[in-house]
């Protein structure tokens, strides 16, 4: 898109500068990790998913367009929001105004581990880490950076398993799972992966993690999902979903 170059540097910027900046141990940031958003703990950047997987979110919103694929796009767990302003971005620069950018996010963290339900996530200690926390009206100013916060962008807020069975979306054709864990993951895929139209996409953002790595297994496999599970970088994953998927 012609103006990607305004919305993805401080998207993705990691500091350079003093050890201070970072949540992880100081060093020279490498080109490749950035490009692959392996650098977890920028704090300032809005996304860390790295370029990889932007490119890829591009690419599967431009083809939904080009093909007239229906539907909203919509990512469960956002963070800062730097995916969906993106999104929004990228509908902007294609002068879309007929779909929407829903944000899927508690705006206070994971979860804790809801085991009995849930027995993959027993162990996860996500919930504790102060570093995933974004309260919606910092969600909301980072769009408002961009000149991106409209009626386009609607937010979802709470935990998945309270918004998503009863949100007001009809049909999606993209869904960005960034739920880290295997509940999430697993209550975002059974709300709405129903929803996404055929010829739209379902990316999955942490399938380097064992819970979600599970969850897109076991549902994938439960609901006879044959479409290939097709790889963007090292945790990036995605599918096309078919006219009887």
């Amino acid at each position: 898109m012609s103006d990607e170059a305004h919305v993805t540097p401080t998207l993705t910027d990691v500091p350079e500068g003093p050890a201070e900046l970072y949540l992880v141990q100081p060093r020279f940031v490498d080109p490749l990790e950035r490009e692959e958003g392996r650098i977890i703990g920028p704090t300032h950047a809005h996304t860390f998913v790295g370029m990889r997987r932007l490119d890829n979110l591009q690419s599967c919103i431009e083809i939904v367009l080009r093909d007239d694929v229906p539907g909203d796009l919509i990512e469960t767990g956002v963070w800062r929001g730097g995916a969906c302003i993106f999104m929004r971005g990228v509908l902007a620069v294609h002068g879309i105004a007929d779909r929407r950018v829903y944000l899927a996010d508690s705006y206070e963290g994971l979860p804790p581990p809801y085991a009995q339900r849930w027995p993959a996530d027993r162990d996860d200690t996500f919930h504790l880490d102060p570093f995933f926390v974004a309260p919606q009206a910092e969600v909301e100013d980072n769009f408002r950076r961009y000149g991106l916060l409209d009626s386009q962008v609607v937010f979802l807020k709470d935990w998945f398993h309270d918004t998503l069975p009863m949100a007001p979306v009809e049909r999606l054709a993209v869904l960005r799972l960034d739920g880290d864990v295997y509940g999430s993951t697993m209550e975002a895929l059974t709300s709405l992966y129903p929803k996404v139209s055929p010829g739209g996409f379902c990316i999955v953002d942490d399938y380097a993690l064992p819970g979600c790595r599970q969850a897109v297994d076991d549902y994938r496999a439960r609901q006879g999902v044959r479409e290939p599970l097709l790889e963007i970088d090292w945790t990036g994953r995605y599918w096309r979903k078919g006219a009887a998927g």
